[in-house]
């Protein structure tokens, strides 16, 4: 049999606000129905390698997205369930680290949780501090603080949905996280298409990277805005972009023993 090359695509998506719409108690987010099918299709090509990364840890994310096949990211991408089943992790190096900067971090937060309203949220690899119940006459002094958690060494931290999300290790954030993949998959970005949807500080240079790559990124919602990357309203409009695009993808099929393009 003679087999052409077929055209590989990688397809990554944050879940909160991209898969999923935002809701006010993050306890209660869903997988948004058109995005569970537009998942699947893309699974039905074996073209195609498919993922969710969040910055929810592993055990978090991976209940939320239970769909056969799927490459999951927690913590951003430092952690990874495979479509076998199998784990993966930054190692002992990053462990210690994260120990590191629980440390540092921890004074800090101590002041910011006692602030009415706020509430810090332990994600492993990261720290979440949601401030939308907090009150409008706190807002110096929660912005006094977090500025000061973002000037420490080795700390970065992205805006999300009144949120901030703390990274505590190197190589942390979503585009690292990205890159990780690429590797865990054996994808060269350079040489197969790739995309990648998100809706937050930390989706931009994930979208960044992949536009730089020669790829497509959606920006889902109105909060960011990435030169050259695709605009929808939501999950549902995202669920409807990303068929439409693989649909524009030629097809294959096989014909008199031979695999070609349809």
């Amino acid at each position: 049999m003679n087999f052409l090359l077929a055209p590989r695509f990688l397809w990554t998506f944050d879940f909160d606000g991209t898969l999923s719409r935002i809701v006010p108690d993050r306890n209660d987010a869903r997988l948004h129905p058109e995005c569970g099918r537009m998942l699947r299709y893309l699974l039905s090509s074996p073209w195609n390698r498919v993922a969710v990364i969040s910055s929810r840890a592993l055990e978090d994310i991976a209940p939320r997205v239970p769909i056969p096949g799927l490459y999951v990211g927690g913590g951003s991408g430092l952690e990874w369930r495979l479509p076998g089943g199998g784990r993966t992790g930054p190692g002992s190096s990053a462990e210690r680290l994260l120990s590191a900067n629980q440390r540092a971090v921890a004074p800090l937060l101590s002041e910011i949780t006692a602030i009415p309203g706020v509430e810090v949220e332990d994600k492993r690899w990261s720290v979440a501090i949601h401030i939308r119940n907090a009150s409008p006459q706190t807002f110096r002094r929660r912005a006094s603080l977090l500025a000061r958690l973002r000037d420490l060494p080795g700390i970065k931290a992205y805006r999300g949905h009144d949120v901030l999300e703390v990274q505590l290790v190197k190589g942390g954030g979503k585009s690292n996280g990205l890159r990780r993949h690429c590797r865990l998959a054996g994808w060269n970005p350079s040489r197969d298409g790739i995309v990648y949807a998100g809706d937050d500080e930390d989706d931009t240079v994930a979208m960044r990277w992949v536009l730089r790559k020669g790829g497509t990124a959606f920006c889902v919602g109105d909060r960011v805005h990435v030169p050259g990357a695709h605009h929808v309203e939501g999950p549902a409009a995202l669920a409807l972009a990303v068929r439409h695009l693989a649909e524009s993808v030629p097809r294959w099929r096989e014909d008199r023993g031979r695999t070609v393009v349809a």
